[in-house]
């Protein structure tokens, strides 16, 4: 991108969109900066398309306030803009903006679609906001005549299990038109390691191991269903299992961070090679203010004293 905008091969609207997409995808956020500004010296048209874009890139960065800046510039938003703005208000926990935005959207008589509405029952998992979420599950049916898809009843189960409302979630459940997926059954038996339900957890996670028997989540959560109602002896099993199975976690949880123009990932499982030294040195320095004297700690194998 930035090769082809110092020739004379301009990069296209499809391109820079493509661009701020990966952008977005990595968490670029540095050359997602860069690719705006060079929008506004091009005087390149921040049409609807390349203006999403842009929201999308900011807000899965984690720049809420600067999504929310180039969605009002937008002169024209269309569906996709408003859903864009509306999922990143719900990523980042801001479940009252998600909804006041959508309130000024059907203000504006601008149609929601699917994802509009599986951001705002995203919205309402983070929140905890179960009647706002039946709300929304009745109104995408009942006022836009959207049906909801699997993942709209996966959202939903995670509402309710989350609240500890298993019997409703039952009924939802037997009211589906389809097959619930491993994700709905997921989202419950989330709900049951929450709530430490051991009787449906155990159904549920065992189901679950019957369909994806080399999905790690399915054991880590049942052993610690069992943990939590006393079964070490049951929870030990399951861990022994994997053993035998040669289950393990296979990807490790991660983030991604950019740092002067390069993109980092941290892993539980290792450090962003070229600046390890750095970060040990800044690690120990959090230490020392927040650990105090005396003290020394292991971080990823490495020893971080605070000491001195």
């Amino acid at each position: 991108m930035q090769n082809s905008s110092s020739d004379k091969a301009k990069p296209d609207k499809i391109t820079i969109a493509s661009v701020l997409s990966a952008c977005a995808y990595l968490g670029a956020i540095d050359h997602g900066k860069w690719i705006h500004g060079y929008l506004r010296r091009s005087d390149i048209e921040c049409d609807v398309v390349i203006g999403t874009a842009l929201v999308d890139m900011y807000g899965k960065c984690g720049s809420v306030e600067r999504a929310y800046e180039v969605f009002k510039e937008m002169p024209k938003r269309d569906t996709l803009a408003w859903t864009a703005i509306i999922s990143t208000f719900a990523l980042h926990g801001y479940s009252k903006e998600a909804f006041d935005t959508f309130k000024e959207m059907e203000a504006v008589l601008v149609k929601p679609n699917h994802v509009t509405f599986l951001g705002l029952l995203s919205a309402c998992a983070h929140s905890g906001m179960v009647e706002k979420a039946r709300w929304c599950f009745d109104m995408m049916k009942r006022v836009y005549s959207v049906e909801p898809q699997l993942h709209h009843y996966a959202s939903m189960v995670d509402v309710l299990s989350r609240a500890g409302l298993f019997e409703e979630v039952g009924e939802l459940v037997r009211s589906m038109p389809m097959e619930p997926d491993v994700f709905v059954w997921g989202a419950l038996l989330g709900g049951c390691k929450i709530h430490g339900n051991l009787v449906l957890g155990e159904r549920v996670a065992q189901y679950l191991i019957g369909l994806e028997p080399r999905n790690h989540a399915f054991y880590i959560n049942l052993c610690e269903i069992y943990a939590k109602a006393g079964r070490f002896d049951d929870a030990k099993r399951i861990r022994a299992l994997m053993k035998e199975r040669g289950i393990r976690k296979e990807v490790a949880g991660c983030s991604l961070i950019e740092v002067d123009g390069l993109v980092l990932e941290f892993s539980v499982e290792g450090w962003p090679v070229p600046v390890t030294d750095e970060i040990v040195l800044i690690l120990n320095l959090f230490n020392n203010e927040i650990k105090g004297e005396g003290t020394m700690h292991y971080c990823n194998g490495i020893l971080l004293d605070s000491q001195k």
